[in-house]
């Protein structure tokens, strides 16, 4: 039995087959309008607004990777350095394993706070700062103490390139995260601006006016008790706004809140 002309075509571009009586031109037209449809779908501020979440996703886990990464390089420099040449498995030689991960875990606990307020653009104080820089500086001393001792140039380049890394990871990551916030808001709103008017949910016999964005955060406000987390499904659930603007909203009740208790 031979094979109908249009399958090989059906399965290299995996398009349905035109009907029997459709000419070219209205096979053209069909496409083009379901082009047109999902592009605007597409163009939508969600969407947008969700592709740049999902990018922030990505660079958090391998910024996280990477620092984890150099910690774990330097657990055993850092014990050796502890140490001092005691006897392997002895109280001070074992103890000595304790010293990195005291430290890794306390700037651990300060990158992962950095995490949630550099996504809400809320400013930490000078203590955080320093604490991580105090704890960075550790690693480094303590990576590279011995090499420094011996002179040796090319163990001070080993055992400083992970701290270093890890360092300026530390701090790349907080401005990236903060930035990456301004990219939802930007693409949000610029996507809202430019989204087309024919892609809407279905019509209802009587038009509703859209709701602004002043609007819905004159609601947040009212909403906002002292005391309340403001986050973005705490402002969904008052508002009933969509979860692409609840982050808008959050972040800019957020700075309200701030600047008016200072």
């Amino acid at each position: 039995m031979s094979t109908p002309k249009g399958v090989g075509r059906v399965v290299a571009f995996g398009r349905p087959p035109a009907a029997p009586d459709e000419n070219t031109a209205a096979r053209l037209a069909r496409e083009a309008v379901e082009a047109a449809e999902l592009r605007a779908h597409q163009a939508r501020p969600d969407v947008v607004a969700l592709r740049v979440e999902r990018v922030r996703a990505q660079v958090d886990r391998l910024c996280w990777a990477g620092i984890v990464l150099g910690l774990g390089f330097t657990m055993a420099n850092v014990q050796h350095f502890a140490s001092a040449g005691a006897t392997v498995w002895s109280l001070p030689w074992l103890a000595a394993w304790l010293l990195d991960p005291t430290v890794s875990l306390v700037l651990l606990a300060i990158l992962r706070a950095e995490q949630v307020t550099a996504r809400y653009r809320v400013r930490t104080g000078p203590w955080v700062r320093r604490a991580k820089w105090f704890t960075l500086a550790a690693t480094y001393v303590m990576n590279t103490w011995a090499s420094y001792a011996a002179g040796s140039l090319s163990g001070i380049v080993l055992h400083s390139v992970p701290p270093l890394v890890v360092f300026v990871a530390a701090e790349a990551v907080t401005d990236l995260r903060d930035k990456l916030t301004e990219a939802v808001s930007a693409a949000f709103t610029e996507a809202d601006r430019r989204a087309p008017a024919a892609v809407h949910e279905p019509r209802s016999r009587t038009k509703t006016r859209r709701t602004t964005f002043e609007e819905y955060l004159s609601a947040a406000r009212a909403a906002w008790t002292p005391g309340t987390t403001v986050t973005p499904s705490w402002v969904r659930e008052v508002t009933g706004c969509s979860r692409g603007l609840s982050s808008r909203l959050a972040a800019t009740l957020v700075r309200e809140v701030s600047g008016s208790g200072s």
